[in-house]
């Protein structure tokens, strides 16, 4: 009697567990960022953008349950405009606290309007100083909401003669793929909560942009900036398969 009731119980105890991973991980998403996050140039930017292809992608695959997401992508701006203290910043803790349960994830990609020769909010915004910004945010979002995790996106090629209201060329560019090893060190820094998202966005485009970017008149001819609704499906899926990998190597899924 007494073997028969224990096994009851470890038959029981397995359904249990086999229920609870059946039932998947809610996963919210706030992501951060600037035009090329918001959607820009796109017809439909709450459907077409990066941030909803990366959670559309991410509801299909094993282990999730339930994707939400927010997206705080504004036109022009740099990590100056999302320090704490900012509107901007206040905005994306706003939209964090609507998620009460679930794994809560900040994607952030900033680095484009920083990188400008001028134009832009603080612009050029040097190396060390795009690292104290980062941090800046990172710090107070993981303070404000210690289950978070936070990961940094690559940032995104554009060409060397974009120039619109502000001015980028070869020298902004160059910045840009400078903050790269900035903020791979800057995660390493902490414990489990930050991560490196994607890093294969910048070559893709770099490769792809005649096909997957917006052709925009400028001051120095036709440049490349801005995903198309084909570049915006590529950049989303690589966001969202990145989150998914931090998921997993972070055990949240």
């Amino acid at each position: 009697m007494v073997k028969k009731c224990a096994f009851l119980l470890v038959v029981a105890f397995g359904m249990v567990m086999s229920g609870s991973k059946a039932q998947g991980k809610r996963v919210n998403i706030v992501f951060i960022g600037n035009s090329i996050t918001y959607g820009a140039g796109l017809s439909n930017p709450s459907v077409e953008a990066p941030p909803a292809v990366a959670a559309d992608w991410l509801r299909k695959q094993k282990g999730i349950d339930s994707v939400s997401f927010s997206n705080q992508g504004h036109s022009g701006y740099t990590t100056l405009d999302f320090l704490p203290g900012t509107p901007a910043f206040s905005a994306v803790e706003d939209a964090a606290k609507i998620f009460t349960s679930g794994q809560l994830v900040f994607s952030i990609k900033l680095g484009t309007n920083d990188s400008a020769v001028q134009g832009t909010h603080g612009a050029p915004v040097a190396p060390p100083d795009y690292r104290t910004n980062v941090k800046a945010i990172t710090d107070r979002l993981l303070t404000d909401f210690p289950n978070a995790i936070v990961i940094y996106q690559h940032p995104v090629w554009y060409s060397p003669n974009t120039y619109n209201g502000a001015k980028y060329l070869q020298k902004g560019l160059s910045r840009l793929e400078s903050y790269i090893p900035v903020m791979d060190n800057l995660a390493k820094e902490y414990n489990s909560r930050v991560f490196i998202g994607d890093k294969r966005a910048f070559k893709y485009f770099k490769a792809n942009y005649l096909t997957d970017f917006q052709a925009e008149p400028g001051k120095q001819g036709s440049f490349y900036l801005h995903p198309n609704a084909k570049g915006a499906v590529a950049l989303g899926q690589f966001w969202g398969k990145a989150i998914y990998k931090v998921l997993k190597q972070a055990g949240a899924k």
